[in-house]
């Protein structure tokens, strides 16, 4: 049997000043959003999920810039990136790494799969079979993956980024709700408006925008913000504010699922994080309530009345009920300052 792997730990950087979080962030969103134009929310939203060690969802339909939006998050950061491309006949084995027995050695030697990166680019993960998807359940929430009885630590940050198709479009299989628990965030590209379309056709006639895309943070400088991130402050009412919110989807009459306390967790982590991103050293109920729809929605299962069902602007229900609930929560008018 091999031994377990050994990750070696760069040294500790000191976090870095929330200023400083919010310049390199913004120059990140620029640099993606010269492959990916007018999505500044999804594009924001996926930078939120990274400085949160989270992970991310993205789900539409195909060809609207899923897996380009992915790829160029990656490229801007200087760290290893892997990309799995789920199909049916995909194997549990092939995302995780499996044993190879080794003539020269007579012994087992275990061959990393490509989960075993920084960020880990999931295509079409509703493509695969639920076996399959459950591979990722251990590596997403305990950073680890366990093969022949020995663990194996997985680089830290370590997050993924899956995109799916809509369950109804033909070969896919639903999450189940605990994989869908995994992902910190879920979020939806939407067709680009005609001017950003104009432009797409204009930068790709010759060539791929991202071809050229080159990272504008390193590994370390990423780790330095993540860690600026933890001190965000998080004063007593925000969070009994998201735990009103969790609460109270728990309850709601339209769901027969509601969120769960990892949930609410993440939901701290993520607004942290968009603190941050807005150069704050605090976190505000505005930031609890921006991400409260690509947090939570994804988490909720509806009842029998409400599946499938839209809102008046076309939207899915499901979202329309996570807004309503926000509406409905009492705002705290405790200090959200450190005192």
């Amino acid at each position: 049997m091999s031994e377990p792997m050994t990750v070696t730990e760069a040294p500790a950087m000191p976090p870095m000043g929330i200023a400083e979080v919010g310049e390199r962030a913004a120059a990140v969103v620029r640099n993606v959003e010269t492959v990916i134009s007018g999505k500044r929310d999804a594009v924001t939203a996926a930078l939120t999920v990274l400085l949160a060690e989270g992970h991310l969802l993205i789900e539409d339909v195909p060809g609207v810039g899923k897996t380009m939006l992915a790829k160029a998050l990656a490229r801007s950061v200087d760290c290893t990136v892997s990309r799995i491309q789920f199909t049916p006949d995909l194997l549990p084995s092939d995302v995780t790494g499996v044993s190879v027995f080794d003539q020269s050695s007579r012994r087992f030697e275990f061959k990393h799969g490509p989960v075993f990166a920084n960020i880990v680019i999931g295509d079409e993960i509703n493509r695969a079979s639920p076996k399959t998807q459950s591979a990722l359940l251990e590596c997403m929430e305990e950073r680890q993956v366990t093969a022949d009885g020995t663990t194996y630590r997985l680089e830290q940050p370590f997050t993924v980024v899956a995109t799916q198709n809509p369950v109804e479009m033909e070969g896919t299989y639903p999450l189940p709700e605990a994989q869908r628990d995994r992902f910190m965030a879920r979020i939806s590209m939407g067709y680009p408006a005609p001017v950003d379309e104009l432009d797409m056709l204009a930068q790709r006639e010759t060539a791929s925008p991202l071809d050229s895309l080159q990272p504008v943070v390193s590994l370390d400088e990423l780790r330095a913000m993540i860690a600026a991130v933890h001190l965000v402050f998080t004063s007593q009412p925000v969070k009994e504010y998201a735990v009103e919110l969790a609460r109270a989807t728990r309850d709601d009459r339209q769901l027969r699922l509601g969120a769960s306390p990892r949930a609410t967790l993440q939901l701290i982590r993520a607004a942290k994080a968009h603190a941050a991103m807005h150069g704050r050293d605090f976190v505000l109920p505005d930031d609890v309530d921006a991400l409260a729809v690509p947090v939570l929605a994804h988490r909720l299962v509806p009842t029998s009345r409400a599946v499938g069902g839209h809102d008046r602007d076309g939207g899915p229900l499901i979202d329309a009920i996570v807004r309503r609930v926000v509406s409905e929560t009492p705002v705290p008018v405790g200090s959200a300052r450190r005192e």
